[in-house]
């Protein structure tokens, strides 16, 4: 029992104003809304500490919690949503009704060990789309479009936290730390609709087992095996979850190209989150900027997103694309990290402008052409990588998403607590000194695994 290749059930033949719509439901009404949610909370940080009596390294938990839960999230529901008779649809809504619920009770928490508890639980169950997302999308669009969805995904990924603290900055100010979750909760309530109404499934597996259970009723499947009923037994699910918690960390201890993938990666969206803890010291204390104008500051990531992705997409559309469609296929894996070559020096350069030019005598927007530079740069770099891990294994491929989710999200939940005693103490211009000098380590490994990454794959047991 087979899907045609001209099944209109099939997603891969969709027109392109459904596969339009639910690319806008996943990426920019679900993924950004999950992400905005971690940094709607940070302007809440000086009124929390006033309220509870803590310091600001407990106070930043908030924002470190939920970036941790949603790192942990699609270990779980990403081998979930591959299971036929379950699906992505029924993870998507479960989990989101769920998290909209306890952003209510985040909202009215009146102690904070609770309300801490509640934003891990809140990145948890808000994670599926994170990682999944991804995965809707290849079920729609054929292998030349991917690196286009990609990049849809990269500027949610940066963008949703860069906007948050725009969107709750004023009316914390106004009316209280707990209007960031009331105002996340109208977000995610007016998101959600959509998605109950408007949102189809996209899994293979799961519409053709779904096809097979209503040929089944009507009696026309009588004695016939399908085999797309197989993968509901119980061993395939265990399996299927070992594949999701095991083997992509297996991947990444012996096959040192996806260790530095993750390595990478998590090293600056570590540090792209401690931009969270080290902006008030900077903008507030140094160019004398309140709440909300602090907050209107991450606009600038917005405009090095979109720098970034029409930088990668213009090199794909005029340079890549063609020769697939001259071949047939990609060639190369590594052909896709070509604009990072350049990107990587943009990342470090962008630290070090940002460290110091951030000083009185020198005007605020200076500074933060270093945070364009390290973002846009940024967006290019991690952009190519996101491309690179399922072209090299691509049977794994949403497994490695979850795993590089997981290491990006421990490393910025770390970088948010670790950001502002580091920046105390070194000083600003010091501290990105610090990190800009370790990112130097990254270009050496950028180009290497560039000039050597398919001889690496070569030596694997996992590649195809």
């Amino acid at each position: 029992f087979r899907e045609s290749n001209t099944d209109p059930e099939n997603p891969n033949n969709w027109s392109t104003s459904r596969k339009s719509i639910v690319t806008f439901l996943i990426w920019y009404m679900y993924t950004f809304t999950i992400y905005c949610g971690s940094s709607i909370y940070v302007p809440s940080v000086g009124q929390i500490i006033e309220s509870f009596g803590v310091s600001e390294t407990v106070a930043s938990l908030g924002l470190a919690l939920y970036v941790l839960g949603y790192g942990l999230g699609p270990l779980l529901f990403s081998p979930l949503s591959e299971v036929p008779y379950i699906g992505r649809n029924p993870i998507y809504i479960t989990t989101f009704m769920i998290f909209i619920l306890l952003t209510v009770a985040a909202a009215l928490c009146p102690d904070l060990p609770g309300f801490l508890v509640l934003r891990f639980l809140q990145g948890f169950f808000g994670s599926p789309c994170l990682a999944t997302g991804a995965a809707t999308l290849t079920d729609m669009f054929s292998v030349i479009y991917i690196p286009y969805s990609l990049a849809a995904w990269s500027a949610a990924m940066y963008c949703g936290p860069a906007l948050g603290p725009l969107f709750s900055g004023f009316t914390v100010t106004a009316k209280g730390w707990r209007w960031s979750m009331w105002e996340l909760l109208f977000i995610s309530g007016f998101m959600f609709l959509p998605l109950c109404f408007f949102l189809p499934e996209t899994s293979t597996p799961t519409l053709l087992y779904q096809k097979a259970q209503r040929l089944r009723a009507k009696g026309h499947l009588d004695g016939i095996a399908i085999d797309v009923d197989a993968p509901t037994d119980r061993v395939t699910r265990t399996e299927a979850v070992k594949l999701a918690l095991v083997k992509p960390f297996e991947i990444t201890v012996k096959d040192p190209a996806i260790a530095f993938v993750n390595l990478y990666t998590s090293f600056t969206y570590g540090i792209y989150y401690s931009f969270f803890e080290v902006f008030p010291l900077v903008y507030t204390k140094i160019y004398s900027m309140n709440l909300g104008e602090t907050s209107a500051v991450f606009v600038c990531v917005l405009v090095a997103c979109i720098l970034g992705a029409a930088w990668y997409c213009s090199w794909y559309r005029f340079f890549a694309e063609p020769r697939f469609q001259k071949l047939g296929t990609f060639d190369s894996q590594e052909r896709f990290l070509r604009p990072g070559l350049a990107g990587v020096f943009g990342v470090t350069a962008g630290m070090f402008l940002f460290g110091w030019a951030a000083r009185i005598s020198v005007h605020w927007v200076v500074p933060t052409i270093g945070i364009v530079m390290y973002c846009g740069c940024g967006f290019v770099v991690g952009l190519g990588m996101f491309i690179y891990l399922p072209l090299s294994y691509p049977q794994y491929a949403a497994s490695l998403f979850a795993a590089n989710d997981a290491f990006r999200s421990t490393f910025a939940a770390a970088a948010i607590l670790f950001g502002r005693p580091l920046y105390l103490s070194l000083g600003v211009a010091e501290g990105c000194s610090l990190l800009g000098g370790l990112s130097v380590l990254g270009i050496a490994g950028f180009w290497y695994l560039f000039i050597y990454g398919e001889r690496l794959r070569q030596r694997s047991s996992f590649t195809v």
